[in-house]
């Protein structure tokens, strides 16, 4: 229960990525906010690349993004006073409002405040959910219990897509039930949150050594012998009380070398996968190339399908076969993908956007996405928030997830301040640069991340101090890790 709770936070996420990408293309929101670019999409001559080219728009998409940026900062903080539990049900209260506020707007004003408010939601959530899945996890699940929140992204991104396919046929008020729709998910969280215990890293860590048993033993189950686990984590939390300086002045030290680099490098190639292309903006791909706005939302909702099937097999997959596995599985498919949607936009659409797509190609764009969207979701989807939540010890770990979720999300901001533009100025050389990138980040990940699985996310410095270039950075580990009891939650 815990553990779904938590990754529930993926909800609220997933929904509002979604729910984006299919209203920007939605007439009866187009018509209330934004009439010029309906005026684009009836304009035969219209160079395809170019329709949603508008910066009023990107505005809208974006500030949900710096907002977050903002937020996982503060949140960092917050989560380490107040604890993960808490931390989540502050982003819940901000999505709620914040979607109220969305769905009553009347001018673009208000949507960009609300997206503001969501954007502070998505910061604590992002921060707060991924770490308290790792720490209740028992070690050999831990990978599978944090691809639950991607898990749950997706299923959000799914529910957006049905929504939107809905709403698309109400004419007026469609848009008003796709944005409102979003209070489910936060009530859910609010609601569940308040049922579910705070990690015991995380009550260790403010000196409530009490509640952190009766927390592990709760998740764990009355039969499993919790001491060895338990002093792993008071020593954690007692070498975190060693230091004198910040978390945020610890981790560019000598010594979290490797947790600094990974903090930045996981983010970075993330956005740089071409997510942001297949994710939040698929219904409009799939309007450039020719489908109608009602079909763009249909061919979105196969490729959640996909993503979800693909995500469920990374979670079954993840603990036995490791990590370093599926980032290569997923580098070939996406780079395999991304070349051929390049030559297919290239070819078929031509580089002045004003060709018709034939329907064999138009349909061909359609199975690389799900391709893609395979690919993405046995790798660099649910394995993003793996790494990060579990690659750092407890003294720096909230500062750690913090500077990891804003990297990730100052790009996504970036991203989408940029790629409609990047679209209409490169055209079908926007999906080769991705495609460049990740050779770059297969390449790193072969080379820079050890295999984690399995071990006890309080012993994981071993790990990095056995790896053929971090050794030198890492101090090695005081005595063998010991065994953790691997009970359920």
């Amino acid at each position: 229960m815990s553990c779904i709770m938590a990754a529930s936070g993926g909800l609220i996420f997933g929904y509002d990525i979604s729910i984006t990408g299919g209203l920007t293309q939605m007439q009866s929101f187009l018509e209330a906010f934004f009439p010029d670019i309906l005026e684009k999409t009836n304009n035969a001559e219209q160079d395809a690349y170019c329709i949603f080219d508008s910066q009023i728009l990107t505005t809208f998409v974006s500030s949900l993004y710096l907002a977050g940026v903002f937020s996982c900062l503060v949140a960092g903080h917050v989560t380490r006073r107040v604890g993960r539990r808490n931390s989540m049900l502050i982003g819940a209260s901000f999505f709620f409002v914040g979607t109220i506020l969305n769905c009553a707007a009347v001018n673009i004003y208000m949507l960009v405040i609300g997206r503001v408010l969501l954007g502070f939601a998505v910061g604590f959530t992002n921060q707060s959910a991924p770490v308290y899945l790792a720490e209740i996890a028992p070690a050999r699940w831990r990978g599978a219990f944090t691809s639950i929140f991607h898990l749950f992204l997706n299923v959000g991104i799914f529910v957006a897509d049905l929504v939107n396919y809905r709403a698309n046929t109400i004419a007026v008020w469609g848009w008003r039930l796709s944005l409102g729709v979003g209070v489910v998910p936060a009530a859910v969280i609010l609601v569940g949150a308040a049922f579910i215990p705070d990690s015991p890293n995380s009550l260790v860590l403010r000196g409530k050594l009490e509640e952190a048993r009766a927390s592990l033993r709760r998740i764990r189950g009355k039969a499993a012998n919790l001491d060895v686990e338990l002093k792993d984590i008071v020593r954690a939390a007692e070498e975190d009380r060693q230091h004198s300086s910040g978390a945020f002045t610890r981790i560019v030290r000598r010594e979290y070398r490797p947790h600094l680099v990974m903090a930045i490098a996981i983010p970075l190639f993330f956005e740089l996968t071409g997510m942001i292309v297949v994710t939040l903006f698929t219904p409009l791909l799939f309007y450039t190339v020719g489908f109608s706005s009602q079909k763009a939302i249909l061919g979105s909702i196969i490729t959640d399908v996909v993503s979800l099937a693909s995500i469920a097999v990374a979670t079954l997959t993840v603990d036995r076969y490791g990590r370093r596995k599926l980032f290569m599985l997923g580098g070939g498919m996406l780079l395999v993908c991304l070349t051929g949607m390049a030559w297919t936009y290239g070819a078929q659409l031509g580089t002045d956007g004003e060709k018709a797509m034939p329907r064999g190609y138009a349909m061909a764009v359609v199975a690389l996405v799900c391709l893609f969207n395979a690919g993405f979701g046995v790798s660099w989807g649910p394995l993003k928030w793996i790494i990060p939540s579990e690659i750092f010890p407890l003294e720096v770990r909230s500062a750690g997830q913090s500077m990891s979720e804003a990297i990730s999300l100052t790009l996504t901001f970036v991203q989408t301040q940029s790629f409609l533009k990047m679209l209409c100025s490169f055209r079908y050389g926007a999906f080769a640069y991705n495609a460049g990138w990740v050779v770059v980040m297969t390449a790193f990940i072969a080379a820079f991340l050890p295999e984690t699985k399995g071990v006890p996310i309080e012993s994981l410095g071993a790990v990095w101090a056995r790896h053929w270039y971090w050794k030198r950075f890492v101090k090695p580990a005081p005595s063998p890790p010991a065994k953790q009891d691997d009970g359920t939650a």
